[in-house]
């Protein structure tokens, strides 16, 4: 009998993904750890690897399907089958189970190297699991990427914490019949799409959104992006606004840690994050996909230029990972080098904040005091709006964690002392 395939659990919060190919066909021969599949979910193509040495017997899924975490997607003949008497013996040790056991799902530790390939031992770091306490069911007591998914999901059933904070959302009327109005076509909201059409939907119905406006004065940094320029260029990154914006972010999320936290509604409490991973929206033919600059605080503007340029061009290329998407605890969105103006963007959920920059341009501005005299000057000014979570921050915590931005952006001297 073949050994059924399910889509495995891909990451936090990941229930389902769109097949973007199949990589073997029926009657291949593969190795546990062969690229089988290739899935997008949550806006990452993820390479998915056989859990068996055998041969494929049938294939469920073609390239569109949209498929959930548990279904089965392929069979495999000859694989290794679960050792009857192995598994009895391991079971017959286990106590009964009971309200005190019931958070140590792991057998003993089993002393010495545990058998196991390099494939499954690559998936147990991913998953976090120990690979002595998993209950091996392969030949000679070897364990398998199937023992180390089952232990995990079974740990994470056991652990599991209340269901995230879901958006109370009144049903939408019934669209009207816009065929009888004319001709109309239907195209499936998948991808990147549907990511997106989730998450802004959650974040717009949980979120309070308040904005706050203002202008840079970016005419010094100008000067000192063309002078490092290609100084820049030549290590391979890009100097750009939202470079110098990250270092900004990064040093003002420090003087005002509410803006780096989230909200925790179950708990009551507001969970601070006292690391500074910023993500940074990036514009692709499929939509906007968010990658995350990890550790923006101990990073120099030479090393983000490099980082940044190289992640947007990867980002692009569809070639970011699930780990690349996660973890940020701010987001800029910068509209500017598509001509965009000032606008209001959405928090991604669930951060407590949000940066949109817009594009710089010469404007006439008074500057000079009463004392020397005033006089309209052309400036370089840079639209920027901020938009938080009111239920944890109000304007008064707002207006001046903008004005460091608006500060730090305008005097690159000043940037540059107080970063940390």
């Amino acid at each position: 009998m073949g050994r059924a395939f399910k889509l495995p659990d891909l990451g936090e919060g990941i229930h389902e993904g769109e097949v973007l190919s199949v990589r073997v066909a029926v009657g291949d021969k593969v190795k546990e750890g062969d690229i089988i599949l290739e899935v997008e979910t949550d806006k990452a193509a993820v390479e998915i690897p056989s859990p068996y040495t055998g041969v494929v017997e049938e294939i469920l899924v073609k390239p569109g399907d949209t498929v959930k975490v548990g279904q089965v997607m392929m069979t495999f003949t000859g694989a290794e089958e679960v050792v009857p008497a192995r598994k009895e013996k391991v079971e017959a040790k286990a106590p009964e189970p009971s309200k005190a056991l019931e958070v140590k799902p792991e057998i003993a530790r089993r002393e010495g190297p545990v058998p196991a390939s390099p494939a499954t031992r690559r998936l147990a770091r991913e998953l976090g699991v120990d690979l002595s306490r998993v209950p091996p069911t392969g030949p000679e007591g070897l364990v398998t990427a199937e023992d180390v998914r089952a232990f995990a999901e079974k740990k994470e059933k056991v652990l599991e914490k209340p269901e995230e904070v879901r958006p109370l959302v009144m049903g939408a009327p019934k669209l009207p019949e816009f065929s009888k109005w004319g001709p109309i076509e239907r195209v499936p909201l998948r991808s990147i799409r549907k990511a997106t059409a989730k998450q802004m939907a959650l974040a717009w119905s949980q979120i309070p959104h308040v904005s706050n406006h203002d202008v840079a004065d970016m005419t010094k940094l100008d000067a000192f992006q063309k002078k490092h320029k290609a100084e820049i260029n030549a290590k391979g990154g890009k100097l750009t606004h939202t470079v110098f914006a990250l270092k900004a972010i990064a040093t003002a999320l420090k003087a005002f840690p509410r803006f780096n936290g989230s909200i925790d509604t179950e708990a009551a409490e507001i969970v601070l994050k006292h690391y500074y991973h910023i993500g940074v929206a990036v514009a692709t033919e499929d939509g906007l996909i968010v990658p995350v600059i990890r550790d923006v605080d101990r990073k120099s503007v030479a090393e983000l230029s490099v980082e940044m340029k190289t992640l947007a061009e990867k980002t692009r290329a569809r070639k970011v990972t699930l780990e690349e998407l996660q973890g940020g605890t701010f987001s800029i969105t910068n509209v500017g080098p598509m001509g965009g103006g000032q606008f209001v963007p959405i928090i991604n959920y669930p951060q407590v904040a949000i940066l949109g920059m817009g594009a710089a341009g010469m404007k006439p501005v008074v500057v000079g005091t009463e004392k020397e005299g005033y006089r309209i000057e052309p400036r370089l000014m840079m639209p920027l709006v901020l938009c938080i979570d009111h239920r944890i921050l109000d304007g008064a915590d707002a207006i001046p964690f903008m004005r460091m931005i608006v500060e730090l952006l305008e005097d690159p001297e000043q940037l540059f002392m107080m970063m940390t």
